[in-house]
């Protein structure tokens, strides 16, 4: 009896801090996934969980100015000149371009969405594809994240005023485009109310992004695309791609000449994601066999409510794991002191520094950085932030149905994950593909790089191939930059992890 107090107290502190986190805005992509899946399985949220469905965005216009087509003049060169950084401030010399600016999506809304485009190496930039990042939450920003923290060319320094340089950078095997997504994400903004999002707005304005962003550089307009992404991105990448395929469809012709998407610690499945995150902690020591027992009995993902019991075993959960650990990268340090320093603290690209939400944050505040990156052109009221909250008013139960689409398709799609990501582990990806019921091409086997085992990959009859980063978390380039660097390039080029 003595050490029931402090408990139920625990459980309570824990309880009540992830519902203030709800309500003042969420801090990470992580949490912001983390949030959606409790109000979808709340009996005080209604939420919209039937199949996607394109939203037809009638976008003749556009694209008969792709298809050269329109008797409107295509956007002027000088658009794109307007969008050339010339040099981020504190950044090292390099030898590629790099732009920012904004792509109108709605212009009833008055909605634009802010993009930061990375060209490869100058001589290897016009034969290499097009590469899309996309983050998830829902919400969060491919800048803060994808661009600044993982795979982009540069990291911030803990002075959150210079760059150091990613030598593992994506742009080394592709052109790697980021877009803040959607309106009210980072520096993106719309002029309407833009609290209320869904999946499906969101596959729509991200086509129309992506369509218009091609008038803008019609050189990339042929080249082959690629579409990646990370968590919630396993519900934007399949949605986006069916838009393009739909429209290509429409049109009979190819607008976008998209070849594959690619998602690390992909959000596809609710049941799965969930039974597979909580067998996961069971079979990590961080929960008790126990209490695990308990959610095998109590709990069926599968169903929109929680029972009583189930929501008890969870609870015990959140007191044992969540506000005890990364659970994002369960074996990584924590960031315990998050202030900037005078001097830049030694860096390691092998070591990521769990601080570096804070050093990103300062950094893209800054108002010179802002100016040198074409962003926050209308002076928004509030400061840049890695993720929004929204009112989530759509969210498939399911990708799976999209993800056979693309592959009958003829797509390549790749599965991956962070062996250590206790979000959304590798066991709920593999519950999810079990689900789909495919042959297997390639049986299970060690890939290496470097002449260590790089993670493990199976390979699946219609192109799909589903490969774990050993010793990664939720954000595989940020914690495992040489190997997430290896995955791209084998992707990119349609051959086998070795």
């Amino acid at each position: 009896m003595g050490n029931r107090r402090p408990c139920l107290f625990l459980v309570f502190l824990v309880t009540l801090s992830r519902f203030v986190a709800q309500i003042h805005g969420v801090k990470n992509q992580g949490e912001a996934l983390d949030n959606l899946y409790k109000a979808k399985f709340s009996r005080d949220y209604s939420i919209d969980t039937r199949p996607f469905e394109v939203i037809d965005t009638n976008q003749f216009e556009e694209m008969n100015t792709l298809l050269g087509k329109s008797k409107c003049h295509p956007r002027k060169e000088g658009s794109k000149k307007k969008d050339r950084i010339k040099r981020l401030p504190g950044q090292p010399h390099v030898r590629f371009s790099q732009y920012g600016g904004y792509i109108t999506v709605n212009k009833t809304a008055g909605a634009a969405f802010y993009y930061y485009f990375v060209e490869a190496d100058k001589h290897s930039k016009e034969h290499l594809p097009l590469l899309l990042w996309l983050n998830g939450g829902p919400g969060c920003s491919s800048l803060a994240y994808g661009a600044m923290q993982e795979l982009g060319p540069f990291r911030v320094h803990s002075n959150g005023k210079t760059l150091y340089r990613n030598r593992y950078s994506w742009n080394n095997v592709a052109n790697v485009l980021f877009v803040e997504s959607p309106a009210g994400v980072g520096f993106s903004y719309s002029n309407s109310t833009w609290r209320t999002n869904g999946d499906r707005q969101t596959a729509a304005e991200n086509y129309r992004f992506l369509v218009n962003w091609l008038g803008r550089f019609p050189e990339y307009k042929n080249r082959d695309f690629y579409i990646a992404g990370e968590s919630y991105a396993g519900h934007y990448a399949p949605q986006l791609a069916q838009t393009v395929l739909h429209h290509n469809k429409k049109a009979n012709t190819t607008i976008v000449n998209l070849k594959g998407v690619l998602i690390g610690n992909a959000a596809i499945d609710d049941e799965t994601d969930n039974q597979g995150m909580y067998d996961f902690f069971g079979t990590h020591a961080l929960i008790s066999y126990d209490n695990l027992r308990k959610i095998h009995r109590y709990c069926d993902f599968s169903r929109a409510h929680e029972s009583a019991e189930c929501r008890h075993s969870l609870l015990k959960t959140d007191a044992d794991v969540w506000n005890a650990i990364d659970v994002y990268n369960i074996y990584g340090p924590l960031c315990l002191d998050g202030n900037l320093t005078s001097r830049p603290r030694k860096t390691s690209l092998m070591n990521f520094d769990p601080c570096s939400d804070y050093y990103v944050y300062a950094y893209l505040n800054r108002p010179d950085v802002q100016e040198a990156m074409h962003a926050n052109v209308t002076k928004l009221t509030y400061d840049w932030e890695p993720c929004s909250d929204f009112d989530w008013v759509d969210s498939a139960s399911t990708i799976l149905p999209l993800v056979k689409e693309l592959m009958e398709n003829g797509l390549r799609v790749w599965l991956f994950s962070g062996d250590t990501d206790g979000r959304v582990p590798f066991t709920s990806t593999q519950y999810a593909i079990n689900k789909m019921k495919l042959p297997i091409k390639t049986e299970w086997y060690p890939w290496f790089h470097g002449g260590e085992v790089g993670g493990y990959v199976q390979v699946y009859k219609g192109d799909l191939t589903f490969a774990t980063v050993r010793g990664a978390g939720h954000m595989v380039p940020s914690i495992q930059p040489v190997r997430a660097s290896a995955l791209i390039s084998h992707f990119l080029a349609g051959t086998p992890l070795p």
